[in-house]
């Protein structure tokens, strides 16, 4: 491993990741809207369905990211599984939008959410493999900054390719993700000094190490993952369905709003790594934390003629209404937190076990992003169909990831 970041190496392994975002935004944005416009299901449904992906990855991507740091082979230990998955994902995907009988539609989502839970946690070990400690807030702010961008292009791009046809957004999307996967293939040589020697550990009996570890700090940084992206998923999950139902917008317009706050989480990505790296992981977080469930609170208090007030219009972005700079500033909170969390996570371990701890992170916020379309469906099915109880929903799961933050004594950067 070097000891400074490659920046070239680090944009090119963040096309992954940017393969993933463009994939993860479509299947948010319109997957949704195809269940309640074409097979007629209701929310409470319709959340469970959109939970069924993460249910997937809850048993497949922890274990594969074990698994990623005891195989060897001549590609690496962890090509294969991108080798192997991207083009089954980006298969099935493009298949998504002309399914019209349910049990098909059904077929082609599992299969693309299969082979995605496959092949994501070994290519995100990918960072921390070839970057040292200290420099792994910038690195994962460079991974998520091609994130956003993916994010970006499927919320703003993908509004646009919709209203052309609503399979577009799909086929496009797959074509950009063979390509990156591709990029990174090519590009990206996997460290040969992994530690061989060190004993790997099954996934139960890490989860049992977290459980015995003096200070939890682990423990507690994986809760407060749990609750933050419990508090996300209301904004991410079912915010199309938010703006239809709701603010009395078009689905594709409310794609295009979270590609506002895309843009802004972009923008701040590599901003939040060097903050994170100055001031420290854990306060970043902290403040990003705080700010976001303001801002979710300042969403449901405002009425729907305020947020729906057209407030300018720019280039790229289209209408700026009232919402958006709610978006556009919780963009920037939630690069406070996401950039600098998983580099926490893997600093509490050794080189040799990046892969489980990596798997770890997506354990909890995996476990986060089921229970959040289920019990947000449920809410919105209880409340009447309003949309709005999301918006009060997710201060309270961020106000509990704050207080799991209060206790975290470690993760920060080392050398």
């Amino acid at each position: 491993m070097s000891s400074r970041l490659n920046y070239g190496k680090t944009f090119l392994l963040g096309f992954g990741f940017l393969g993933v975002s463009v994939l993860n935004a479509l299947y948010n944005s319109y997957v949704p809207n195809f269940l309640e416009s074409r097979f007629g299901l209701p929310a409470n449904i319709i959340g469970f369905f959109m939970a069924l992906d993460n249910i997937a990855a809850l048993f497949i991507q922890p274990p594969v990211g074990a698994w990623s740091d005891r195989i060897r082979t001549s590609v690496g230990r962890r090509m294969p599984f991108l080798l192997i998955g991207a083009p089954v994902s980006v298969a099935a995907f493009g298949l998504i939008p002309v399914a019209s009988i349910l049990p098909f539609f059904v077929a082609c989502t599992s299969s693309f959410f299969l082979a995605m839970a496959f092949w994501r946690t070994p290519v995100i070990a990918l960072m921390p493999d070839i970057t040292p400690s200290r420099y792994r807030s910038q690195a994962n702010g460079v991974i998520n900054f091609m994130g956003g961008v993916g994010g970006i292009l499927a919320f703003l791009g993908g509004g646009a390719l919709y209203k052309l046809n609503p399979a577009l957004p799909f086929w496009v999307g797959s074509g950009i993700v063979l390509v990156a996967a591709l990029l990174v293939f090519l590009f990206i040589k996997e460290p040969t000094d992994y530690q061989q020697e060190e004993k790997q550990p099954a996934m139960i009996e890490s989860l049992r190490d977290i459980l015995n570890d003096e200070d939890k700090s682990l423990l507690r940084i994986l809760s407060a993952i749990f609750f933050w992206f419990l508090g996300f998923s209301a904004i991410e999950a079912f915010f199309t369905l938010y703006a239809k139902n709701h603010l009395g917008i078009a689905v594709e317009d409310g794609s295009r709003l979270l590609g506002h706050l895309s843009l802004f989480f972009v923008l701040f990505a590599l901003p939040a790594g060097f903050i994170g790296a100055r001031f420290g992981r854990r306060v970043t977080i902290m403040a990003g934390i705080a700010a976001l469930g303001l801002l979710i609170l300042g969403i449901y208090l405002s009425s729907i003629d305020a947020l729906t007030t057209v407030v300018t219009k720019l280039p790229v972005l289209g209408e700026v209404l009232g919402i958006s700079i709610f978006l556009m500033l919780a963009g920037i909170a939630w690069a406070s937190i996401n950039i600098n969390s998983l580099p926490m996570v893997v600093d509490m371990t050794s080189a040799a076990r990046v892969g489980t701890f990596t798997g770890l992170y997506y354990l909890f916020s995996t476990l986060s992003a089921i229970a959040g379309p289920i019990s947000n469906g449920s809410l919105i099915r209880l409340a009447g169909n309003n949309y709005n109880i999301l918006m009060l929903f997710a201060p309270i799961s961020l106000l509990a990831a704050f207080v799991m933050m209060l206790g975290v004594k470690r993760g920060e950067a080392t050398v």
